[in-house]
């Protein structure tokens, strides 16, 4: 008993401190999203579930959610991909492994806003180096709706693959070096080391980074700001752009606390599925 209350008040703090960052705006967010509150007309009341029922109707916001998944889909499975090609690269004994590691780290280490400037002067049709080098200086790539959003999905792969590969890095490096030697000593190929040891004892590892990724995928906003603002026609638009712009351009702040909670809950919705996913892997 007294281990447990030790345990308590050794935790207390920081529940105490989540409750205040975290619960706290959560749970008031939840009540604005039950009002109409709209601060230009001074028009501030309880309605309820109205907002959540205009949700389920809201053609935009559906549409916005379909590109949210979409960008969560196509950019963590691409980065999951090339992180684990660069830490298998960092975790080989080649030379100047140790400079790798740095220049690796460098998308990273930029801001989001600027990295996405940086990516939108590449992206310009009249004198951007992409556009130059595909030869498709006739084309707006951030202007094309079926292009748009790729472009983004390009820019955020860039800036978050390092902190893919590094997590999994830690992972390869965790594995013990005698699982290999053993291998070597049956005569395994390298393939067949990596399918059936490092593979299988790397997946808890990949549920984590692709739970980390994803949550952070969800809720993309600077990088599509920057780049795009949600267009053109709103084909870019993710659930966090759609509700930055209900809440601060419309002055909706009822509908847009119903959009966040509703980001929200997507979030821990693949936080669940994450959990699960890990569970599964370190059986």
């Amino acid at each position: 008993m007294t281990t447990r209350r030790a345990a308590i008040g050794f935790v207390a703090p920081a529940l105490l401190a989540m409750a205040v960052v975290a619960a706290y705006p959560i749970v008031a967010a939840v009540w604005l999203s039950l009002h109409r509150e709209i601060l230009v007309f001074r028009d501030h009341r309880f309605v309820g579930f109205a907002n959540w029922s205009f949700l389920l109707r809201d053609g935009r916001f559906w549409a916005a959610l379909g590109h949210t998944t979409y960008f969560v889909l196509v950019a963590v499975a691409v980065e999951l991909v090339l992180g684990l090609a660069f830490a298998m690269l960092l975790h080989g004994r080649a030379r100047g492994r140790g400079m790798l590691r740095a220049a690796v780290l460098v998308p990273w280490a930029v801001p989001t806003v600027v990295s996405a400037k940086l990516w939108a002067w590449l992206y310009d049709p009249n004198h951007g180096l992409i556009t130059h080098l595909l030869g498709v200086r006739e084309v707006n790539l951030l202007g094309t709706p079926v292009i748009a959003l790729h472009a983004a999905i390009v820019v955020d792969v860039w800036k978050t693959t390092p902190f893919v590969a590094l997590v999994l890095l830690a992972g390869l490096q965790s594995i013990p070096e005698d699982v290999y030697r053993a291998a070597r000593v049956d005569g395994a190929a390298p393939f067949q080391t990596f399918r059936a040891i490092t593979l299988p004892l790397l997946l808890p590892t990949v549920a984590v980074a692709a739970t980390f990724r994803a949550l952070d995928a969800v809720r993309v906003f600077d990088a599509i700001f920057v780049l795009t603002d949600g267009g053109p026609a709103n084909t870019t638009e993710t659930l966090s752009i759609y509700a930055y712009k209900t809440m601060l351009r419309l002055g909706d702040f009822g509908y847009g606390a119903t959009l966040s909670v509703a980001t929200f809950l997507v979030a821990l919705v693949i936080a669940g599925l994450g959990i699960s996913a890990q569970r599964r892997a370190s059986r």
